[in-house]
């Protein structure tokens, strides 16, 4: 291959393939950060032969890295062109000179071009997924270390089985992990202390859900704002708790899906692509699940504001604590969407102030008159017609007090000058 280095994208990164040398200045000219690719683990796809030799010996004389693809990495991709491949969702092409961009070409033969090798290509494939599922894993670890209280502290806190279960689970994932790591492969060992591991994620994960919901559903059932700002504020401390088990949840699936993809990788290495699909297929359906639960909770948190905003005048304590609590709720969701790579965009409601709404009826009330007033209440919302009225009369009974004040004054003062 000399000087040529390929690239293969799957949509989740890219891979550069090629001379050391090569490779390094393809990925400083571009810019882009990367992490080794582990290219001698595709040795366990080859057949043998004297052309799968000589495959291995290449791949064993080159460099592999792996960019994570980003919105600038991404640019890049569009920018070289690369052409589909008979693996789908993977695309690949190569370059003569990495330097200059001057000529990409699809290889579909030669015992140095992965693409002209499909289990080949399908290990690569693979090892990327796997990358990307690790760099995942890392981000809800970044996201898990931002919460004030130690995650540990917050699972162990709840006494419910399947909770403890998923730590036990847990412990379990973590230590497969570190044995993969230093041998390497995940031997029919290593793989059998967490076959059952799925089953009681996902129950897990279906009881965080439940409780989202839960929590979502009564905040919709009640009618007071004071009943409205307690729930509001369970919403938030024990929605951040769940947050935390959905996280916990989906790096531990992550964790399951790097073992598995190294095991069929070791076992049967025809049957790596499909599984790699499938495994794709399944982490985005967990994505959605857990999308529409939590927006729904978005969705209740933001009518609970609405509803406490309209009221403010009347709640000038617990509406601005509703609305807070949305805020908080909002937040929270809004960076474990992004942690698990969610996409939305969200903005936190605003609480009126007390004051602000005592002003607005101040000047309504100025600019009508009294008939205006009346008019006002008759044709506006029940509440803005209460506050108008609550005020109105509050200042009926404020003249009025003023005025029997003055008639005691000078009732006095001449008592004063008659003595």
């Amino acid at each position: 291959m000399g000087n040529e280095i390929q690239l293969i994208s799957d949509g989740d990164g890219l891979a550069v393939i090629g001379d050391p040398t090569a490779v390094e200045r393809f990925l400083v000219s571009e810019g882009l950060p990367s992490t080794d690719l582990g290219l001698p683990r595709l040795g366990s796809v080859l057949s043998a032969g004297a052309a799968a030799a000589q495959t291995g010996s290449e791949i064993a004389a080159h460099s592999g890295r792996w960019v994570q693809l980003t919105k600038e990495s991404a640019q890049t991709v569009h920018k070289f062109g690369l052409m589909p491949t008979k693996t789908p969702g993977v695309s690949h092409a190569m370059v003569g000179d990495p330097g200059s961009i001057q000529k990409w070409l699809q290889i579909s033969k030669g015992p140095g071009a992965i693409a002209g090798n499909p289990a080949l290509l399908a290990g690569a494939a693979g090892i990327m997924a796997q990358l990307a599922m690790q760099q995942s894993m890392k981000e809800i670890t970044d996201y898990l270390a931002t919460i004030d209280e130690k995650v540990d502290d917050v699972l162990r806190a709840q006494k419910d089985a399947v909770l403890a279960r998923m730590i036990g689970v847990g412990f379990v994932i973590e230590e497969s992990m570190t044995i993969r790591e230093a041998r390497g492969r995940v031997d029919e060992v290593t793989w059998s202390k967490v076959q059952g591991a799925p089953a009681t994620i996902a129950e897990t994960q279906a009881y965080a859900l439940r409780q989202l919901d839960a929590l979502a559903e009564k905040l919709e059932r009640k009618t007071t704002i004071g009943d409205l700002a307690k729930a509001a504020k369970e919403a938030e401390t024990k929605g951040q708790e769940w947050l935390v088990v959905l996280a916990r949840c989906f790096q531990l699936q992550d964790a399951i899906a790097v073992l598995e993809l190294d095991r069929v990788l070791d076992a049967s290495p025809g049957e790596l692509d499909g599984h790699r699909l499938g495994l794709r297929t399944a982490r985005q359906n967990r994505l959605e699940l857990i999308s529409r639960c939590t927006e729904r909770l978005l969705a209740r948190m933001d009518a609970a504001a609405g509803r406490a905003n309209a009221k403010v005048l009347l709640n000038p304590m617990d509406s601005p604590a509703v609305v807070k609590s949305s805020n908080h709720v909002s937040i929270a969701i809004v960076e474990f969407h992004g942690r698990l790579g969610i996409e939305g965009d969200r903005q936190s409601s605003e609480a009126r102030r007390w004051t602000d709404a005592a002003m607005e009826v101040r000047d309504k009330a100025l600019e009508t008159g009294a008939e205006g007033v009346g008019t006002a209440k008759r044709l506006g919302d029940e509440t803005l017609g209460r506050a108008k009225w609550a005020t109105g009369k509050l200042s009926g009974l404020l003249a009025e007090r003023a005025l029997r004040q003055r008639g005691d004054d000078k009732e006095g003062r001449v008592e004063d000058t008659r003595g």
